[in-house]
């Protein structure tokens, strides 16, 4: 398990795997750091000697007008969400291609599928996602590598919590089944892609939105 910042909740997550009959480690690395994202995976590979499921779910979500946005600002967003997806897979890929098995689920989002006004660079980062998702699981499938993605809408996280506070209920009313996600309803579709449930999946997003957006 990564994590960028908090140690803290990092802890309480291995806690809670533990006190199911689980092993963990919680190993901190900024993803977006190419060679610290190989690190990540070498400590994997060191403590489970084998990588056999990436979940790629980091990121991170910051607006700005089209006309105001600096480079920076523009960088930001798309060297954490799409540098640090392509560094983690790379890696992983290094590892995964001569164990001739693995699967990785990529998570994206409704707002890389119909765009995002104030946003801009997020919405380029998660559409870029799904191609990149697709581009993998045709590369890496003769390998014996499945590659999915998953595309959730609103999902009640850390990242959203702010912003959905201050969300009128009537705007709930372009989801249809009326509510945002828990994150448990996220991590279920991505256990399914990532089992043997889903062994002839390659390159499917599934979107996981409370029908918010229903993409073909």
């Amino acid at each position: 398990m990564n994590y960028a910042r908090d140690a803290s909740a990092a802890e309480a997550t291995l806690l809670a795997i533990r006190e199911r009959g689980g092993e963990a480690v919680a190993i901190q690395a900024d993803v977006s750091d190419h060679d610290a994202a190989g690190r990540l995976v070498a400590a994997t590979v060191e403590r489970f000697s084998a990588l056999d499921i990436l979940v790629v779910n980091h990121g991170i979500w910051k607006g700005a007008s089209i006309d105001s946005m600096t480079p920076d600002q523009w960088d930001e967003v798309v060297n954490v969400n799409l540098r640090g997806a392509y560094s983690i897979c790379h890696h992983a890929a290094k590892v995964m291609i001569p164990q001739r098995r693995g699967t990785m689920v990529l998570l994206a989002s409704t707002s890389g599928q119909r765009g995002e006004a104030g946003y801009s660079q997020y919405s380029a980062s998660k559409g870029a996602m799904l191609s990149f998702t697709k581009s993998l699981a045709a590369e890496l499938a003769p390998h014996g590598i499945r590659v999915n993605g998953v595309a959730p809408g609103w999902v009640m996280t850390d990242m959203s919590r702010d912003a959905l506070a201050h969300e009128p209920a009537s705007a709930y009313a372009a989801i249809p089944l009326g509510r945002v996600a828990s994150a448990e309803e996220i991590a279920g579709p991505i256990a399914f892609l990532a089992s043997d449930l889903a062994s002839y999946l390659c390159g499917e997003i599934l979107c996981v939105n409370g029908g918010a957006v229903m993409a073909d």
